[in-house]
């Protein structure tokens, strides 16, 4: 029973921190379109992510080692040693290019505006770190429910 609880508080943090995370390319891509609204919706996105999605991620790994170690199966398995491994790279991703991104664009919305250059560059570059942070993340949750023996 304790393992199927564990299982259930697991699979709830990934719907919520992976539903959340997939629905910012939508908000984006509409508040583009009202360039008012975008810093509402970027500050929005960046407290969803720092409240929500990001507490229920460590949540996830978490859950993630104690039902490993209930099974007990080993961390050095390899559909589950790659999920780690490609979580580490998002929580890498996500620290050290998606966030610092997000921050920069929030920042040049309120110096320069939607229309300066500067901004349209790094937006680009915050629409890269999002699909790739979200494609790692992709990939964990096909591995963990599909657990392939490569």
């Amino acid at each position: 029973m304790l393992f199927l609880m564990v299982k259930w508080i697991h699979v709830l943090a990934a719907i919520t921190a992976v539903g959340a995370n997939v629905t910012y390319g939508i908000w984006i891509g509409r508040a583009s379109r009202e360039p008012k609204v975008l810093p509402f919706v970027l500050r929005n996105i960046r407290v969803i992510d720092n409240r929500l999605a990001n507490p229920c991620y460590g949540l996830l790994l978490a859950t993630g080692v104690a039902m490993a170690l209930l099974i007990p199966i080993p961390l050095t398995t390899h559909w589950l040693l790659t999920a780690i491994v490609l979580y580490v790279a998002a929580a890498l991703l996500g620290i050290l290019a998606y966030a610092p991104v997000l921050r920069e664009q929030i920042r040049l919305l309120d110096t320069v505006g939607f229309e300066a250059p500067g901004y349209a560059a790094v937006a680009r570059k915050g629409t890269l770190w999002g699909i790739l942070v979200t494609l790692d993340v992709v990939i964990i949750v096909f591995l963990m429910v599909v657990k392939p023996g490569f």
